[in-house]
């Protein structure tokens, strides 16, 4: 069982930078593949990036790549999301999830976040 929870989001003007986090609980997290994802009002929920558990290996959404980073501190049991240059499409309800296998899409991931709100202003 792992639980996590998201902080980090905020109003942010368009251009802006944020820094999300992820803590999850349970001494097993460096063995969990972690992902974000982000749902936009009246949207599907979407995969923005994902990490494997050991941190060698991560994906990103075409959305966000070269934008957004992905990265993970297994000590602090943390994951993180760096979002630069952040656009107002880039409004959504941001989500960690994890799983023992989990890459790109929402059903690979068993645990999840209750989220965290990232506004972009225009």
């Amino acid at each position: 069982q792992v639980q996590l929870v998201e902080s980090g989001g905020r109003l942010v003007q368009a251009g802006g930078s944020l820094r999300l986090s992820c803590a999850a609980s349970g001494r097993t997290f460096s063995s969990y593949d972690m992902g974000w994802f982000r749902q936009a009002p009246g949207k599907e929920r979407e995969f923005v990036a994902a990490i494997k558990w050991s941190g060698g290996n991560t994906y990103y959404a075409d959305s966000v790549k070269g934008r957004f980073t992905i990265s993970r501190d297994n000590a602090k049991n943390t994951v993180y999301l760096q979002m630069n240059s952040l656009k107002p499409e880039d409004t959504a309800v941001y989500f960690c999830a994890a799983d023992q296998s989990g890459g790109t899409v929402v059903y690979e991931y068993d645990y999840w976040g209750q989220g965290t709100q990232v506004t972009v202003s225009s």
